[in-house]
């Protein structure tokens, strides 16, 4: 708070200049008690321990951090290897009478398979052939020559008469 004193004030102060009054607990500590303002940052108040204050934890901060990342880069990396590594067998693996789909959603048999492209045979009846690129190939859906499933079929269950 501020008061003006007037001329005829008890207080003997000029008009023009104002005065204080501190109360205790307004947050400004009286004058004389020791407390300046807050230290600057890098040190340590007077009465906290030396060894810094936040706690043993904050020493092995970046080093979670670092290993964090190493752990995300590594799988990032290795994801798409995998998938790439994936989609090669299966290219590798095309064969004529394979039923494929592509990634337009075309389903049909292979016809033929040159270097680069394959045929297939989409319909049955009116002998529809479509030459597609081998990288439109998205799944093989059923490979005849092996004779099964390209897509893992659940086994039936056994069920054992006690």
């Amino acid at each position: 708070m501020s008061f003006l004193a007037g001329p005829g004030g008890a207080s003997g102060v000029s008009s023009a200049m104002p005065v204080l009054i501190a109360q205790e607990g307004a947050g400004v500590p009286p004058p004389g008690s020791g407390a300046g303002p807050p230290p600057a940052a890098g040190t340590t108040a007077p009465g906290a321990p030396a060894g810094g204050g936040a706690g043993g934890g904050a020493d092995l901060f970046p080093f979670l951090m670092i290993g964090f990342v190493v752990i995300l880069l590594m799988l990032t990396i290795m994801g798409p290897r995998k998938e790439k590594k994936r989609r090669a067998e299966m290219m590798s693996a095309l064969r004529k009478h394979d039923r494929v789909q592509t990634i337009g959603g075309v389903i049909g048999s292979i016809v033929e398979i040159k270097s680069e492209e394959i045929v297939l045979k989409v319909d049955e009846s009116s002998n529809t052939r479509i030459t597609f690129s081998k990288s439109a190939v998205q799944q093989v859906l059923e490979s005849r020559e092996r004779g099964r499933s390209a897509e893992p079929e659940a086994e039936p269950e056994l069920s054992a008469k006690a």
